[in-house]
C-alpha cells in the first residue's frame, strides 16, 4: 500500500468524540456515543460504534427477537480494507463483513476526511450516503 502523508497520519487507533447530523446530535447515536476505529499500515481497518442509550434489559436467559433487534439497531460494526485518495481527501472503507444487515448492497463506504488537529480527524460520508453526518475521532494515546 503506497502511503502519503495523510495515510501515515491516519494509521492507528481513534476514539469517537462526537456524532453529528447537520451540526446537531444524531438521535440514532445519542449525545455521547462510544466507538473505536483502527487503521493498520497494511491496509486493514475496523470500526465499532455503540449508541448512547440505556442498556437493554433482557426478560429471560436469551434476548427475545425484539430485544435483539433493538440492540442491533444501536450498534454499528464492520471491518475490511481501506484505500486513501489524498487528492480527493477521501478514505474508502471496503467492507469484508458487517454486523449490519444489507451491507453487501453498498460494500464500499467513501468518507471525506479532514484533520482538525494532529490528534483529531473528522469523517463525513460521501456518495451514496451524503446525509450530513460527521464523526469526530481523537487519536488513542
Amino acid at each position: 500500500m503506497t502511503q502519503g502523508i495523510d495515510s501515515q497520519r491516519l494509521i492507528g487507533g481513534w476514539r469517537l468524540v462526537s456524532a453529528l447530523t447537520n451540526g446537531k446530535v444524531n438521535p440514532e447515536r445519542g449525545e455521547k456515543p462510544t466507538g473505536l476505529i483502527f487503521y493498520d499500515p497494511t491496509g486493514w481497518m475496523s470500526v465499532q460504534i455503540q449508541g448512547d442509550h440505556s442498556p437493554i434489559e433482557i426478560a429471560g436467559q436469551e434476548p427475545t427477537p425484539d430485544e435483539a433487534q433493538t440492540a442491533l439497531s444501536r450498534y454499528w460494526a464492520y471491518f475490511g480494507t481501506y484505500t486513501i485518495d489524498e487528492r480527493a481527501r477521501t478514505v474508502t472503507h471496503h467492507r469484508t463483513a458487517s454486523v449490519n444487515p444489507g451491507w453487501t448492497r453498498h460494500p464500499d463506504f467513501v468518507r471525506a476526511y479532514e484533520f482538525l488537529t494532529a490528534d483529531r480527524v473528522v469523517l463525513r460520508p460521501q456518495a451514496p450516503a451524503r446525509n450530513g453526518n460527521e464523526l469526530v475521532w481523537e487519536r488513542l494515546r
